[in-house]
C-alpha cells in the first residue's frame, strides 16, 4: 500500500517541476526554498539540529501540525480529497522526511547532547501530547518514537497518508495510523522545543 504511495508522489514531483518552470517565466512570484538542498551540503557538529532548525524556519509548528492533520483526515475518508495544492503536499512531504532523519540522528546522539530542563510546575497547555518528562527532556520523543517504529516505516507512513488523502480510492490505508501519527505530532513539539531552548 505504502509502495503505491511513494509511485504516486512521483508523479507529484513531476507537476512540481513543471510548477517550477512556471514560476521561472513569471520571476514576481513568490520563490519557495527548496529545504532538502539547503540540507545537503556537508556534515557539521550538531548537523541534526541545523536541520530541525532550517526545518522550522521554512515550516511553522502550528500549520505543519495541522497541515498533518488535514492529510491524515483526508486519508481515512472515503469520496473526498484534500483541497490543498498538490505542490504543497508535496514540498510537506520531502520537508517531513528530511525532519524524521534529523529526529533518528538526533536521537542517537542523545547520550552527547544534553537537552534536559528542570522545571517546577508546567502547564497542561504548553505540554500538549508531551508527559511532563519528556517536556523537560525532548529527546525521550524521539527515543520512544525509533524504538518503535524504523525510518522506513515513518517514511511510508506519511507517503501512504499522502497518496490516500489525494484521491478516492476502494482501499482505505491500514487501520493502525494512529500512533505514528501522534509519533509525529509528539516529534514535531519536542523538536521546537530543542531548538527554543538552544537559543
Amino acid at each position: 500500500m505504502y509502495r503505491q504511495g511513494a509511485q504516486a508522489l512521483q508523479g507529484l514531483l513531476l507537476y512540481c517541476r513543471v510548477k517550477s518552470y512556471i514560476k521561472k517565466i513569471h520571476p514576481h512570484e513568490k520563490n519557495r526554498t527548496d529545504f532538502q538542498t539547503r540540507l545537503g551540503k556537508g556534515r557539521k557538529k550538531h548537523y541534526e539540529l541545523q536541520q530541525i532548525e532550517t526545518f522550522f524556519q521554512l515550516n511553522d509548528l502550528t500549520a505543519s501540525k495541522e497541515l498533518l492533520n488535514t492529510i491524515m483526515s483526508y486519508a481515512v475518508k472515503r469520496n473526498s480529497w484534500i483541497k490543498e495544492d498538490p505542490s504543497v503536499i508535496y514540498h510537506f512531504h520531502q520537508a517531513m522526511r528530511s525532519f524524521i532523519r534529523a529526529g533518528y540522528f538526533l536521537m542517537l546522539k542523545e547520550k552527547k547532547l544534553f537537552v534536559n530542563t528542570q522545571l517546577e510546575a508546567v502547564s497542561p497547555l504548553a505540554l500538549g501530547l508531551l508527559s511532563e518528562k519528556e517536556y523537560q527532556n525532548p529527546l525521550l520523543v524521539f527515543t520512544k518514537a525509533f524504538r518503535e517504529y524504523s525510518v522506513k516505516e515513518f517514511d511510508y507512513f506519511i507517503s501512504g497518508m499522502v497518496y490516500f488523502s489525494m484521491g478516492i480510492y476502494d482501499h482505505l490505508p491500514e487501520k493502525n495510523m494512529i500512533n505514528p501519527y501522534i509519533h509525529l505530532i509528539k516529534m514535531l513539539d519536542a523538536a521546537y522545543l530543542i531548538i527554543e531552548r538552544k537559543k
